[in-house]
């Protein structure tokens, strides 16, 4: 029993010391406890209120689009789209114009009519020259009935010789034989001779008219080109279309008065496009006719690369720059291309079935600390130089529309590298929108908003 009661004295003394630590524990914290809890000032607590909101708020990313292309470079210019085949339409005549039946961007058909020039002049022209031929052509008619007279004047005048020399020859003969005189004889002699100097008066004759003939004859021929040559100027006044394609430029009105050789339209094919390009006499050999080449326009980034070839390489260089003009032809079946754009041709960069995103891409990722920046940065600059393949990152793409777009980590297969470009083996879709710069770093299904910068 004793031992008992001793046991329960020590307990209570135990249990009163326990209190007493606790009593004192909270002595000292009730003050911190006081002191944490006083209020900021009213300044300092928008500002903590404002970096939560902003903390919790989407972040501020810069996206990029992934794009099919080649990490070989290749040869690289610019220059300017034109039609392949492209004609100025230029006034033949001086006159008003009276009428313009198209629009810059019209297409037109080979042959159609687009303007006409006051023709009265020309009409008057042709009217006069054709009353001058039908004259020559009358004179030629009676020409030709005065040759027909001498022709049958020396038809005539031979038979009269032949039967006169047949009479002489015959009262020659009687006269030898003592039948006639000889008196008799010599006159149908002199017949005879007389009827021969006749047709040989006749021959001269039809010469002479023939000649005659053949003026009037080469003056109607004459006429006939004045006649064709009027007709022809009065065709000026209709203006057509030399071949199909769009109207490129209109640079007069109706009612103008124009010169001959000032440009009323200009038409060019925009089926097909060409692109002229100053190529160094240095990278010349790289390059053949009929050799494919990538074109990119500027104002139609959505077209991607076109495909080309090299048609025309000039034989002669700039003897200053030593540049050499390549030209690449490319085609453009609806027209939706137009003459004078910026065109980016490329030679020799491959097939372009390499999809590519900014290497900065492979740097965003959540939880990302200074010190795994610059060991990211130093593994990316080994990997350029080693052109290392086929290793395991992580991109962020964006997901969603309007205000729901939130990032989303990808697996990916990271192929070659070469400068800020890296290519992309697998886990990623042409077009796709990666995320290659955040204000913070992200977390998976993190809210994000895009920067101007973002495409």
């Amino acid at each position: 029993m004793v031992d008992l009661l001793k046991e329960g004295k020590a307990a209570d003394r135990s249990n009163g010391h326990r209190r007493a630590r606790k009593g004192y524990a909270a002595a000292l914290v009730l003050p911190l406890l006081l002191s944490s809890c006083r209020l900021l000032p009213a300044g300092e607590a928008q500002v903590d209120s404002a970096r939560q909101r902003e903390q919790s708020g989407p972040v501020a990313v810069e996206t990029a689009r992934v794009e099919m292309g080649t990490l070989d470079a290749g040869l690289s210019y610019t220059g300017t789209t034109v039609p392949a085949q492209q004609v100025t339409l230029r006034s033949q005549l001086s006159g008003e114009i009276t009428a313009l039946t198209v629009e810059v961007g019209d297409s037109v058909a080979q042959g159609i009519l687009l303007a006409q020039l006051d023709g009265d002049p020309q009409t008057a022209s042709v009217n006069q020259a054709a009353a001058e031929l039908s004259a020559r052509r009358a004179e030629l008619t009676q020409a030709d009935v005065s040759v027909t007279d001498a022709q049958a004047a020396l038809i005539q005048a031979q038979a009269t010789f032949e039967q006169a020399q047949v009479d002489a020859a015959r009262l020659r003969r009687l006269a030898n034989r003592g039948g006639i005189s000889a008196q008799e004889a010599e006159a149908a002699e002199l017949l005879a001779a007389n009827a021969q100097q006749a047709v040989r008066s006749a021959q001269a004759q039809l010469a002479a008219r023939q000649e005659a003939a053949q003026a009037v004859a080469n003056r109607v021929e004459a006429q006939q080109a004045i006649v064709t040559q009027a007709q022809t100027q009065l065709s000026y006044t209709d203006l057509r279309s030399p071949l199909t394609g769009t109207v490129l430029s209109r640079p007069t009105e109706v009612g103008n008065y124009i010169e001959s050789g000032d440009t009323i339209l200009e038409i060019g094919d925009l089926s097909t496009l060409k692109a002229t390009v100053q190529v160094s006499e240095l990278n010349l050999a790289q390059l053949s006719l009929g050799q494919p080449a990538q074109v990119t326009l500027d104002a139609f980034p959505d077209l991607g690369e076109t495909s080309g070839r090299i048609t025309q390489i000039a034989p002669v260089a700039d003897p200053v720059s030593r540049l050499v003009p390549v030209e690449v032809t490319l085609p453009n079946p609806n027209g939706r291309v137009g003459s004078g754009l910026l065109a980016r041709v490329q030679f020799g960069a491959g097939t372009g079935t390499q999809m590519l995103v900014p290497a900065s891409a492979l740097t965003v990722g959540d939880a990302m600390t200074e010190d795994e920046d610059a060991m990211t940065e130093d593994a990316t600059a080994e990997d350029a130089t080693a052109n290392e393949t086929s290793t395991e990152q992580t991109i962020y793409v964006v997901e969603g529309e309007g205000e729901q777009v939130v990032a989303r980590p990808r697996s990916v297969r990271v192929g070659d590298r070469e400068g800020s470009r890296v290519e992309i083996v697998s886990g990623l879709a042409a077009n796709e929108v990666v995320i290659v710069q955040s204000e913070r770093p992200l977390s998976p299904g993190q809210a994000v908003r895009l920067s101007i910068l973002s495409e």
